[in-house]
């Protein structure tokens, strides 16, 4: 860290300035008038730009502790601002450049200033004093208070202290003064209590904070007690685990964390959410009189029959799949019961796990590089739409019987990881897409062809709707004028013609699907064929035959009620709407006719 109270020396990284000119050029650009249009609020840390991400939190404590400590605020924003150059010397990310230049303004306006306010001689010294009155006044008084009861405020001071002894550390070296003893040991408790006092949604898990008002509640203890009962579970050789589980708070998701390699903050986020699962169905499925700490079977049927319940309503009856849960968890109970491997020797081991965000790194991190090459090839590749996924296609592929394919393990050289690149490098686009056993997947549904139909196809349902009645309408006034002459035999007759109007609409909306969706005919399956040639053979009828066996709002309807208001509404807003049109457009056009 350079010597604060200075203009930070930047003049020797590739980028001189934040600006990307040299150190005058840098002094100029500071005086333009679109840095001069940025404002204070560029400092706040939801504005910080994403490749400085890392600086937000230290900027969050300049702006904390600048009421009390000026100084103290000015010496954070000076190490954000030499660790925002570290991060990006170019300043070639998005906002960077105008952000550091913003920045470095404050700082030279805030120097003098700041400087005058100085309690030491020294900004070393001032960091060391401004650090020990901010840990006991906020740490030590939050922890000797006897309830404990404002947790979120121990957490941020906690995370306030981590980021100020980091600040005072690098204002420290920078002006080669050694740090007291007294507060490296305060940093250590603090970095300790740290790793225990996380953030947290509702639900906070860790051992100080079992006398919570919200974790004193039957149904809650019920929850995590259950979790927390992972005796007799084997952990992994590798793994630090204390003998008193309690303690450390370890529990299931902590045991699935480690055997799997799920991610920690997802972790966290189910152990949440199924706690809070738990406790719901457990508080209304046992009786208020017989509620324990211990949770009762009936809430982890209902928790598990509701967890599944889209798994067997989509997977395995819309797909046509025997449920196969118990594959899913025979990795899991080969691991419990201590199966050897034949192999290896070892015991047996997840597909994906044992590695740290295994699940990550091997699962997740593939799927996503495939919608990453699909879309690069969408922005340096002059390929029409139907020669690369989106984002939808890829989504579809595990809506459909063909995801199977890629088995378990996921087979590193299935279709669905392949790009037209990897597929036939030496082939131009749109040339045949098989060759060999090498093949892409291609296009699943909608291929974008650009024409104005597609207003009437996207909207056939109005259109039509507007067509046939304009058409019954004029029939009507041709006939009378009145609507009351609907009810004469001949002119029903006649209005019953809207339906040889609908085939024709319907006929023309089948030929419009044919032409829209033709380049995607190599991807489609034979399901998806036949209901267009279906579709355009009976285009006569006004009810399709064969319904979108993609469609997704099965079993997703609304309440009676809801559906007689709606239709209420609509009815008579359209009523008014065809009567006002038939007094004012159609008779007064039959009028001026006659």
């Amino acid at each position: 860290m350079a010597a604060p109270g200075r203009r930070p020396d930047i003049s020797s990284s590739p980028s001189p300035s934040p600006a990307g000119a040299g150190a005058s050029g840098g002094r100029r650009l500071l005086r333009t008038q679109t840095v001069g249009n940025l404002g204070e609020s560029i400092f706040d840390s939801e504005v910080v730009p994403s490749s400085l991400v890392e600086i937000a939190p230290i900027l969050r404590v300049a702006n904390e502790v600048e009421a009390t400590n000026p100084r103290v605020a000015y010496l954070c924003r000076f190490y954000a601002f030499e660790k925002a150059h570290r991060l990006d010397p170019t300043s070639s990310g998005r906002g960077v450049r105008q952000f550091k230049t913003a920045l470095l303004q404050r700082l030279e306006r805030e120097n003098d200033p700041t400087l005058k306010g100085r309690v030491h001689q020294s900004d070393a010294r001032e960091m060391q004093r401004f650090y020990r009155e901010y840990y006991k006044k906020y740490i030590q008084a939050l922890q000797n208070a006897a309830d404990k009861a404002d947790r979120a405020l121990l957490t941020k001071a906690y995370q306030t202290a981590a980021v100020l002894f980091e600040v005072l550390r690098a204002v420290n070296v920078s002006q080669s003064v050694e740090v007291d003893q007294a507060i490296l040991d305060t940093h250590n408790k603090v970095e300790e209590k740290q790793k225990l006092y996380v953030p947290y949604n509702i639900l906070p898990l860790d051992p100080d904070s079992t006398k919570q008002a919200i974790m004193q509640f039957p149904e809650i203890q019920a929850a995590v007690y259950a979790l927390r009962n992972i005796r007799g579970l084997p952990w992994p050789k590798d793994h630090e685990k204390k003998t008193d589980d309690k303690s450390t708070g370890k529990d299931l998701l902590d045991w699935l964390q480690a055997m799997f390699g799920f991610q920690k903050d997802n972790v966290s986020n189910q152990r949440e959410h199924l706690i809070l699962l738990l406790a719901n169905v457990h508080i209304r499925e046992v009786p208020k009189a017989d509620q324990t700490p211990k949770l009762d079977d009936r809430a982890l049927d209902a928790v598990m029959k509701k967890l599944f319940k889209n798994y067997k309503k989509w997977w395995c009856k819309y797909l046509g799949r025997k449920s196969s849960l118990w594959y899913m968890a025979f990795e899991l109970y080969g691991m419990l019961a201590g199966n050897v491997s034949p192999m290896t020797g070892e015991n047996v081991k997840p597909a994906y796990g044992g590695d740290e965000e295994a699940f990550l790194m091997k699962v997740v991190t593939p799927i996503y590089k495939v919608i990453e090459k699909e879309a690069e090839r969408s922005k340096t590749i002059k390929s029409k739409h139907s020669h690369w996924r989106n984002y939808d296609d890829l989504n579809e592929y595990f809506w459909s019987v063909d995801c199977f394919r890629l088995g378990w393990p996921m087979r590193a050289d299935a279709d669905f990881f392949k790009t037209p690149k990897d597929a036939y490098p030496n082939r131009l686009e749109g040339e045949n897409r098989s060759m060999g056993s090498v093949h892409w997947m291609g296009k699943v549904n909608f291929v974008e062809i650009r024409s104005f139909w597609h207003i009437f196809r996207s909207f056939d349902r109005m259109w039509i709707f507007l067509i046939l009645s304009l058409q019954a309408m004029i029939i009507i006034a041709w006939n009378g004028g009145t609507p009351s002459d609907i009810f004469d035999a001949g002119v029903f007759k006649q209005v019953l013609s809207i339906f040889i109007t609908a085939a024709i609409l319907k006929l023309g909306q089948a030929l419009l699907d044919i032409v829209f969706g033709w380049k995607a005919r190599k991807s489609m399956s034979f399901a998806v064929k036949l209901r267009y040639v279906l579709k355009l053979v009976s285009a006569a009828a006004w009810v399709v035959i064969l319904p979108p066996r993609l469609f997704v709002g099965r079993g997703m309807h609304e309440g009676a009620f809801s559906l007689f208001k709606y239709t209420m509404f609509w009815v008579l807003l359209l009523a008014m709407k065809l009567t006002v049109s038939f007094y004012i457009e159609i008779m007064f056009a039959a009028m001026v006719v006659v």
